[in-house]
C-alpha cells in the first residue's frame, strides 16, 4: 500500500488537507476548532481511500459490486463462473451433490492477487451443472468450508446432524423464477418511529417464525401503531440462533430459519406497500469464530478479512475483528450494504457495534465522559472511521433517502455529520443512556426519589444538529439477566393482576400509568426519531431467552404473545391503545423532525414536568399521591389549547379524571420564561399533551 499515508505528509501535513464544509462543523461546534487538524487528518485518509478505488477500481459504484463477481455466477448460456480470494490457501476444490461429492474433480485454478477461479460448463441442455439447491462445499487446503459470498445456507436437519454435523452447509441458490417487486420505496419518513423487530421471535407460539407469516401477522400490526420504519434483526445468516444474529456466519445469506430469500423479498416488498421503510441491523463490526461454516480461517489463516493477533480478537464478545484497510475486506463488505440495498431493496442500516469499531479499546472498561480528547487522540481506530465514512457515502449515494444509524454509546462528535464536513455520516446515532436511565431508576430508587432534573438532563443531552434516536428500551433490555420496564414496574402482578374483570391492584396501577408516562416523555423529549421493541409497546410480559441447553431447548420466552392484546379482557390492550395514540399524534404534528423542546418547568418536589415541541403542550406529573388543580405552567404562544391525548384516559387504562371537552385558555402574563401562561388540572401519574384550538378568551 504504497499509497496508504495515514499522516497526510503527501499533501503537506494534515492541516493541508481540504475538507470542503468543515466551517460549518466548526461553527456550529466550536470546541471542535481544537482538533481541525485531526478531524482534517481523518477525511485526509477517507479521500486517500475512495481515490485509490477510483484509480484501481473504476470508483466506489463498481468497486461494491463484488457479489456480482465473487462466489458463483450464473452466465446467460448457463456457465457458472465461481471465483473467490484466498490469498493463504494452497488449493481450492468444489465438491458436493453435482459432482458426487468427488473431492478432487473440481479444482481451482490459482490467479494473480490471492484469487482462484473455476468454471463449469453447462450440461448438454444448456442447464448450469449444479442444480438449484444442491448442496456444494469448498476445500481449502483439504478442509471443509462456505463460501463467504454464500447467499443460501442450511443447517442439516436434526434428524441427519450425528451423520452430516451441525455446520450449515451452501446451498446453490438459482430458482427459475425469483420474486419481482411490485412496489416502489416509500419516500423517507421525517419523523421516524422505529419498530425494532426479529422474525424469528414474533409468533405467540414457542417456535422460529417465518418471513412469510411475519408478512401476513405482523406487518399489519405494526402499520396499525403507526410506526413507520421497522428495523428487522438477526437477517444476515448466524448459525447461533441464540446470538440474536449477531455472531454472523454468512453475510451475503438472509436466515434461512425464517423462510427464503425470495420470502424475504415478499416481506419487505409488503413492507413498502404499507408505507413501511425497512432497515437491517447490519453487523461489520465482528464476526463469529465459526471456522467450517463461517470466515474465520476461511484461507487456512489467521488474517483474510480480519487482523491478525490480538488485534483481530474481540475477547468480550469471542469473534474476529476486520482488516477496514485490506482491500479485499473492503470490497466485501461495502457489496455486502449494496447487495441488502439491490436485491432485497432495505432502505437502510443500523449499524451494529459501531463504539467498538471506532476505538482499539473497543470501549470496554472505558467511561466516555465527554472529554473531547478522549475522541480524538491515539485511541481512536482511523482505519474503523474512514471505513464508516465510505459506507455511508456508498449508502447516501445508492439511495438518495437512505437512513444509517450508529450504535454508539460514546458520543463521538460530528459522527452524525456529513461526511463533507468531516463527520462520519451517519444520519442517527441511538440514545443509549435513555434506557440505561429508565432501567436504573426503576431497579434502584423509589418514585419519591426520582430527580427530575436529571431525568431532563438525560433525555435531553445531545449533540446539537446530531439526531438521535430516542427509546426507553431496545432488545438488550428484554434479554435474560434483565427486565422489561413493564417486567420492573409490575413483575409477578402481571400475572395475576392484568384482568379487567377485576379491580387493578396498586402495582398494577401504577406499572400501566408509568408505561404510558415513561414511552411518551421519551418520544417527545429524547430524539429526532424514536425506537420501540417489538412487544413492549404492551408491556410484554417476562424476558426473552432463545433456546438453549440451559433451558431445555426452549422456545417459552423466544416468543411474542400479541394474542394478549386481542384478548378483550386483558389490560395489554390499553398499553397497546396508548402506543398507537401516541404515534398517531406525533404523525399529525411531528414533533420528531422539530426543534428539540423547550422545558419550562422542571419541579423536583412537585414530580413535574412541562414542555413545548412542534406546538403541543406536554404536561407530566410523576408524583405519587399529589394531584394538582389550577397547576401554572408557562406557555409561548397564547391561545385556547385542548387536550388532544390523556393517558389517564379509560380506554388506556386511565381513571378518567380530566374532561377533554373542557378547553384550556392562557392568561396575558408570562411564566417560568414564556410569555404568557395557563392553569391546568395535573392528576397523579398522568401526562396530558396539549394543542391550540383558537384564542384565548382573556387577552
Amino acid at each position: 500500500m504504497d499509497w496508504y499515508d495515514p499522516l497526510q505528509q503527501r499533501k503537506g501535513g494534515a492541516s493541508k488537507v481540504k475538507v470542503p464544509e468543515i466551517e460549518a462543523l466548526l461553527e456550529r461546534d466550536g470546541y471542535l476548532r481544537d482538533h481541525e487538524r485531526e478531524i482534517r487528518r481523518r477525511y485526509g485518509n477517507f479521500e486517500d481511500f475512495l481515490a485509490q478505488i477510483e484509480k484501481t477500481e473504476g470508483g466506489i459504484d463498481k468497486f461494491s459490486q463484488g457479489y456480482k463477481t465473487f462466489g458463483p455466477q450464473v452466465k446467460p448460456d448457463g456457465t457458472i463462473e465461481w471465483l473467490e480470494w484466498a490469498p493463504a490457501a494452497r488449493s481450492l476444490h468444489l465438491y458436493g451433490e453435482f459432482n458426487d461429492w468427488n473431492k478432487e474433480s473440481h479444482a481451482f485454478d490459482k490467479l494473480d492477487f490471492g484469487r482462484w477461479k473455476l468454471v463449469l460448463k453447462p450440461d448438454c441442455h444448456g442447464k448450469p451443472a449444479i442444480k438449484h439447491l444442491q448442496k456444494v462445499k469448498i476445500l481449502v487446503n483439504g478442509e471443509d468450508r462456505i463460501s463467504p459470498w454464500a447467499n443460501y445456507v442450511l443447517q442439516p436437519p436434526k434428524e441427519r446432524q450425528a451423520h452430516e454435523g451441525v455446520a450449515f452447509c451452501q446451498h446453490f441458490w438459482n430458482p427459475e423464477t425469483t420474486y419481482t417487486f411490485k412496489h416502489s420505496r416509500p419516500e423517507r419518513p421525517k419523523s421516524i418511529r422505529i419498530y425494532e423487530c426479529h422474525v424469528g421471535i414474533s409468533s405467540p407460539e414457542g417456535k422460529i417464525n417465518s418471513y412469510k407469516e411475519f408478512t401476513r401477522d405482523v406487518l399489519p400490526r405494526i402499520a396499525k401503531l403507526g410506526y413507520n420504519t421497522i428495523q428487522l434483526m438477526a437477517i444476515m445468516e448466524h448459525a447461533y440462533y441464540g446470538s440474536f444474529g449477531y455472531q454472523v456466519t454468512s453475510f451475503f445469506a438472509p436466515s434461512s430459519r425464517y423462510g427464503t430469500p425470495e420470502d424475504l423479498k415478499e416481506l419487505v416488498d409488503e413492507a413498502h406497500r404499507l408505507g413501511i421503510t425497512v432497515l437491517l441491523d447490519i453487523v461489520h463490526s465482528h464476526a463469529s469464530k465459526n471456522v467450517s461454516d463461517g470466515l474465520n480461517m476461511w484461507d487456512g489463516s489467521d488474517a483474510g478479512y480480519f487482523h491478525t493477533g490480538a488485534r483481530g480478537n474481540h475477547e468480550l464478545w469471542d469473534s474476529r475483528l476486520f482488516n477496514y484497510t485490506n482491500w479485499e475486506t473492503l470490497r466485501f463488505l461495502l457489496s455486502n450494504l449494496r447487495l441488502w440495498i439491490e436485491e432485497y431493496k432495505f432502505d437502510g442500516f443500523r449499524f451494529d457495534g459501531v463504539t467498538s469499531m471506532l476505538y482499539h479499546s473497543r470501549g470496554l472498561g472505558q467511561s466516555f465522559s465527554g472529554d473531547y480528547n478522549e475522541y480524538f487522540g491515539l485511541n481512536t481506530d482511523t482505519e474503523a472511521l474512514v471505513y464508516l465514512m465510505l459506507a455511508n457515502t456508498l449508502v447516501h449515494t445508492l439511495l438518495k433517502g437512505g437512513i444509517t444509524i450508529a450504535e454508539d454509546v460514546s458520543g463521538m462528535p460530528a459522527l452524525c455529520r456529513p461526511v463533507s464536513e468531516g463527520g462520519g455520516g451517519f444520519d442517527y446515532r441511538l440514545a443509549m443512556a435513555v434506557p440505561d436511565m429508565w432501567i436504573k431508576i426503576l431497579k434502584e430508587q423509589s418514585d419519591e426519589d426520582w430527580n427530575i432534573g436529571n431525568i431532563i438532563h438525560t433525555l435531553t443531552n445531545r449533540r446539537w444538529k446530531e439526531s438521535c434516536i430516542g427509546y426507553c428500551e431496545s432488545h438488550d433490555q428484554a434479554l435474560v439477566g434483565d427486565k422489561t420496564i413493564a417486567f420492573w414496574l409490575m413483575d409477578k402482578d402481571m400475572y395475576t393482576g392484568m384482568s379487567l374483570l377485576q379491580q387493578a391492584n396498586d402495582v398494577v396501577d401504577r406499572g400501566i400509568a408509568l408505561h404510558k408516562m415513561i414511552r411518551l416523555l421519551t418520544h417527545a423529549l429524547s430524539g429526532e426519531g424514536y425506537l420501540n421493541f417489538i412487544g413492549n409497546e404492551f408491556g410484554h410480559p417476562e424476558w426473552l431467552d432463545f433456546p438453549r441447553v440451559g433451558n431445555n431447548e426452549s422456545y417459552h420466552y423466544a416468543r411474542r404473545q400479541f394474542n394478549l392484546i386481542d384478548d378483550e379482557t386483558l389490560r395489554y390492550k390499553h398499553l397497546n391503545e396508548f402506543d398507537c395514540a401516541m404515534n398517531a399524534l406525533e404523525a399529525k404534528y411531528g414533533w420528531l423532525a422539530d426543534n428539540p423542546a423547550y422545558v419550562s418547568t422542571k419541579h423536583q418536589d412537585d414530580k413535574t414536568i412541562v414542555f413545548e415541541r412542534a406546538g403541543l403542550i406536554f404536561c407530566f406529573n410523576f408524583h405519587t399521591n399529589k394531584s394538582f388543580s389550577d397547576y401554572k405552567i408557562g406557555v409561548e404562544v397564547a391561545g385556547k389549547y385542548q387536550i388532544v391525548l390523556d393517558s389517564d384516559d379509560p380506554k388506556f387504562g386511565g381513571h378518567g379524571r380530566r374532561d377533554a371537552a373542557v378547553p384550556s385558555h392562557t392568561f396575558p402574563e408570562g411564566y417560568n420564561g414564556r410569555r404568557s401562561h395557563m392553569c391546568v388540572y395535573l392528576p397523579c401519574r398522568t401526562v396530558m399533551v396539549l394543542a391550540r384550538i383558537g384564542d384565548s378568551d382573556f387577552k
